[in-house]
């Protein structure tokens, strides 16, 4: 398979978009955005690890970015930087 596909969630994680995350979406949008607050919401409180292509594809972002959710070591941490 590919790389997974990430959609915007709003309403605390309730209510799915059709908008997906991608370097064109992160463009975009970094026009009207300062930063953005990106929670990896399939693993966000579980301690399970980060979702790394997720934290890859933020990379790509022109604008900073603050990651949350999975993480499980300082290891994770130092991925996401």
């Amino acid at each position: 398979g590919g790389r997974p596909i990430y959609k915007v969630v709003t309403d605390r994680w309730q209510k799915w978009t059709e908008l997906e995350v991608n370097e064109g979406t992160l463009r975009d949008l970094a026009a009207h955005c300062a930063e953005f607050l990106v929670h990896g919401v399939d693993v966000e409180g579980l301690q399970s690890g980060i979702e790394e292509p997720l934290v890859e594809l933020l990379a790509a972002s022109p604008v900073p970015v603050t990651y949350a959710g999975g993480v499980r070591s300082l290891e994770d941490m130092e991925r996401i930087r």
